[in-house]
C-alpha cells in the first residue's frame, strides 16, 4: 500500500511552501473583502434586529401602560407619564444605536429587520395621541417625530416609512377596542368631547384630510368605523405590505366587530346587568384572534 501524496508535494513544493504561494494568489485580497463586507452586514442585521425587538418590548409596555386611562381628550396622568419615561428613553436609545445603519441604500436594505420596531413604536405613540387629542396622528407628524427621536450625534436620524405608519395605524385600532370594551364595564362607550369652538367640522376625526360626520355624538366607535371605511379602501398594490396588510385588515375589522357587539349588548341588556359586567367578545363574529 502506497503513501498518499498531496497536491504540493506532487508539484514539487512542500507542504511550508504552500500557504505563502497561495497568499500571493490575485484572487485571495478580493475574496477576504468579500469576507469583510458580509462579516459587516451580518453584525449590522443584528444589531438592528436587536434594536427592532427592545423598541417592540418597550412600546408594548407603553401601551399597556396607557389603557389604565379612562377618559379622552385630557392630559395624560402624571403617573402615566412618568412610568412611559424610562421605556421612550429605551426607545430613543435603540433608534439612536441603529440610526447610522439605516442609511441610504441600506435603509431600503434593512427596512424588513426594523419594521416591527417600526409598527410598535408607531402603534404606541398613534394610540396616546388619540387619548391626548382625540385625532388620528398624522403621517407627517409621525415622520418628523421619529426623525427627531432617532437624531444620533452624527446628525443622522430614521425615515418612517409609510408603510409602517399605515400598519401601525391598523394595529392601533385593536388597542382602540380593548380601551372602548374595558370602558364600558363602568362608563359605558367612551366618546370624545367637543372643542370649544363653533366650527362643527373641528369636532370630529380626520382621517385623510376629510374629517368625520359632525351630525353625531363623536365615539371612539364612530373613529374606528371611519378608519375602517379608509382602510378598506386601500390599494396595497401587490408584495410583502400587501400581504401584511391583509391580515392587518382582518384583524381591524374583527376589532370594530367586537365594539359593536358590545355596544348592542349594554344597550339590549344594560338594565340588566349586574355591577362590573364586562361584554362578552367571544361568540360569533370573526374568527380572528387580535393581536396582542
Amino acid at each position: 500500500m502506497g503513501l498518499k501524496r498531496s497536491h504540493a508535494e506532487m508539484s514539487g513544493r512542500s507542504k511550508q511552501d504552500a500557504p505563502a504561494d497561495q497568499a500571493q494568489s490575485p484572487y485571495m485580497p478580493m475574496f477576504e473583502a468579500f469576507r469583510a463586507e458580509l462579516d459587516e452586514h451580518h453584525a449590522r442585521r443584528e444589531d438592528i434586529i436587536k434594536a427592532s425587538r427592545d423598541i417592540t418590548a418597550a412600546s408594548k409596555k407603553i401601551i399597556f401602560t396607557l389603557q389604565r386611562i379612562r377618559k379622552l381628550k385630557e392630559p395624560l396622568p402624571a403617573h402615566v407619564v412618568k412610568t412611559n419615561a424610562d421605556h421612550y428613553k429605551i426607545i430613543e436609545e435603540r433608534f439612536k444605536t441603529v440610526a447610522k445603519h439605516l442609511q441610504g441604500i441600506n435603509a431600503y436594505r434593512y427596512a424588513r429587520q426594523i419594521s416591527g420596531g417600526c409598527q410598535e413604536w408607531m402603534e404606541a405613540v398613534s394610540f396616546q395621541h388619540y387619548l391626548v387629542t382625540g385625532q388620528l396622528l398624522s403621517y407627517e407628524d409621525s415622520r418628523v417625530m421619529l426623525l427627531d427621536v432617532s437624531k444620533d450625534e452624527e446628525g443622522k436620524s430614521i425615515d418612517l416609512g409609510p408603510e409602517d405608519w399605515v400598519l401601525g395605524i391598523y394595529d392601533m385600532t385593536g388597542e382602540l377596542m380593548r380601551f372602548s370594551i374595558t370602558a364600558m364595564a363602568t362608563h359605558g362607550l367612551p366618546t370624545i368631547p367637543p372643542d370649544n369652538t363653533s366650527d362643527p367640522a373641528s369636532d370630529s376625526m380626520d382621517v385623510d384630510g376629510r374629517g368625520g360626520s359632525s351630525g353625531q355624538q363623536r365615539s371612539v366607535l364612530t373613529d374606528m368605523r371611519l378608519l375602517r371605511a379608509a382602510l378598506e379602501g386601500l390599494d396595497a398594490g401587490s408584495g410583502p405590505f400587501a400581504k401584511d396588510a391583509e391580515k392587518k385588515m382582518d384583524v381591524m375589522r374583527s376589532s370594530v366587530e367586537k365594539v359593536e357587539k358590545s355596544l348592542y349588548g349594554l344597550i339590549v341588556r344594560g338594565a340588566e346587568r349586574p355591577k362590573g359586567w364586562m361584554p362578552d367578545t367571544n361568540e360569533g363574529g370573526r374568527a380572528v384572534e387580535v393581536e396582542g
